[in-house]
């Protein structure tokens, strides 16, 4: 299970689950060449955490805007078949608050607000120095995917894939 973000031009959007669908049924080596290019990010089982990172601490979450936007954020557009979690879209104009609140956030902030519920899973003392390693990481490729889709203008399309 992984989180998967797309960057798509706002003139190729099409309002079909089924269109949505098919953005994301590309190989797996297609996909990191888009990664690359930074046209595409994919996000772990530990999207949440992430999510945590950007909108605080459950009940103190964020006001709606840029930080929940991030991650999982987004209008959805149910899928065809209703098992399955809607897409997620982002209109270029949010990209562009997304990629803004990102360019300014402090990482060292976010994680001494969240570093805490963060650090939970791992029952090691010395986990802090990878973990916090993993989530900066994390950051700056969500900074340069979405600096990068803000740039061309493009919309981004989310799926929580399973």
């Amino acid at each position: 299970m992984y989180f998967h973000l797309r960057a798509v031009p706002p003139s190729a959007l099409r309002n079909s689950a089924t269109w949505f669908q098919r953005l994301f049924e590309d190989d797996w080596d297609t996909v990191r060449e888009r990664i690359g290019r930074h046209r595409e990010e994919v996000l772990d089982k530990l999207y949440g955490d992430v999510e945590l990172l950007y909108c605080g601490i459950p009940p103190n979450h964020a006001l709606e805007g840029p930080r929940t936007q991030v991650v999982l954020g987004g209008r959805p557009v149910f899928h065809s078949d209703p098992a399955l979690p809607p897409f997620m879209l982002l209109t270029a104009s949010q990209v562009t608050g997304v990629a803004e609140f990102l360019r300014t956030a402090d990482f060292d902030d976010l994680w001494r607000h969240t570093r805490v519920h963060l650090l939970r899973p791992y029952s090691v003392p010395d986990a802090e120095p990878a973990a916090r390693g993993l989530f900066a990481a994390t950051h700056r490729d969500l900074t340069a995917f979405y600096a990068q889709s803000a740039e061309y203008g493009d919309a981004v399309v989310k799926w929580l894939m399973i």
